[in-house]
């Protein structure tokens, strides 16, 4: 157990949970042409998008695999569909897209199971689907996206590592994600392949949706469980669990704040890590991932091969075999943010330290 934690009463709760609105569906035009590639006609191409609570989906993902399919395609037309985290939007949104003559489809499934009817669909009118971050049930052409059990590998060994050498008496809250994305399944898989056996496990949540209120939710569920003074760390499936569990534990007035894992990379998340307040993330390059699902459908689309980006292979609950891009994984914390997030470009040293964050930047070797 750690050194005591005061639990101050919760006066008041902000809640920022977003009601989201009729799903948004825009299309990309096609008025110019980029160098990146030729063309072989103008077709489409769809991008569906799961919901409005991940903030990657928005300033990462969108707008890169875009920028890399106009870039292969000049005159193809990008038609973007959000769900905002509701399954029957996103069917319908991919049967929409079907009958208005997409020629490939980059799903980012809301839920798995769910969206198999979807996947079959799109296979039986000889639209190519590729599966983008998680994985779809049904015939999926291919999966763009990463090794999740070993993503939660390394955010368990990050949580024992700030756990320290006493780890085996320490209790640990295990903040899980989606229950039907099966990446959330991986990622706990994962975890408790490397925590089982060297950490007590006090409480385990799943949140829906991945929301982080609802993370904010369970946090304090466990607190009120087990005590300020009993958690010693958490297990945090991505960087928006990890927000909503460190607003909460404020909230309650707990000291000094647990170590608390993460996954993405986020600007605010990496703004955490170098402050002290969220232990570690991993890092997945955005832009890899998109170029790799871009670069998938668009030859799909054309009907050539993907050998050369898809050169390993992935199962889903229903098939085997997936042709995939499964990319680079780097596992970030304070000590080494500056080699693993400011030298590779991800973020510079301006966007991370705020003048809130200047002595936390220069303890971790940011600025001088």
């Amino acid at each position: 157990m750690r050194a005591s934690r005061g639990r101050g009463l919760v006066v008041a709760v902000a809640a920022c949970l977003v009601m989201p609105l009729a799903s948004q569906c825009t299309t990309a035009g096609s008025a110019h042409q980029t160098t990146g590639g030729t063309t072989k006609g103008d077709f489409s191409i769809g991008v569906l998008l799961p919901d409005t609570d991940t903030p990657r989906w928005r300033t990462a993902d969108r707008p890169l695999i875009t920028k890399r399919i106009k870039e292969l395609c000049g005159n193809c037309t990008v038609r973007y569909a959000n769900a905002s985290g509701n399954v029957a939007t996103q069917q319908a949104q991919v049967d929409s897209m079907i009958a208005n003559g997409a020629r490939a489809l980059i799903l980012c499934p809301v839920e798995s199971r769910a969206l198999s009817p979807s996947v079959t669909s799109a296979h039986d009118s000889h639209v190519p689907v590729v599966a983008y971050d998680r994985l779809a049930d049904g015939p999926l052409s291919a999966y763009s996206g990463y090794d999740s059990e070993q993503i939660g590998r390394l955010q368990a060994q990050g949580l024992l590592a700030a756990l320290g050498p006493g780890a085996r008496h320490d209790q640990v809250v295990m903040m899980n994600g989606e229950p039907t994305d099966p990446n959330a399944r991986a990622l706990k898989k994962g975890a408790l392949s490397v925590l089982r056996g060297r950490v007590r496990i006090g409480a385990t949540y799943n949140t829906t949706g991945w929301i982080p209120q609802n993370a904010f939710t369970n946090t304090l569920a466990a607190i009120a469980k087990l005590g300020p003074d009993a958690i010693d760390g958490f297990y945090s499936a991505n960087d928006g669990l990890a927000a909503g569990i460190l607003t909460a534990l404020k909230a309650d007035g707990v000291t000094p704040l647990p170590p608390i894992t993460g996954q993405d990379a986020d600007l605010a998340a990496v703004r955490r890590v170098i402050a002290g307040e969220q232990t570690m993330t991993v890092y997945k390059s955005f832009s890899a991932e998109a170029d790799a699902a871009a670069e998938m459908a668009v030859a799909l689309a054309r009907g050539t091969s993907i050998g050369a980006i898809a050169k390993q292979r992935i199962s889903s609950n229903t098939n085997k075999d997936i042709p995939a891009y499964l990319g680079t994984l780097v596992s970030v914390n304070r000590a080494n943010v500056k080699h693993t997030i400011v030298d590779r470009g991800v973020y510079t040293v301006q966007q991370l330290c705020t003048p809130k964050l200047m002595t936390s930047c220069r303890e971790a070797g940011l600025t001088g």
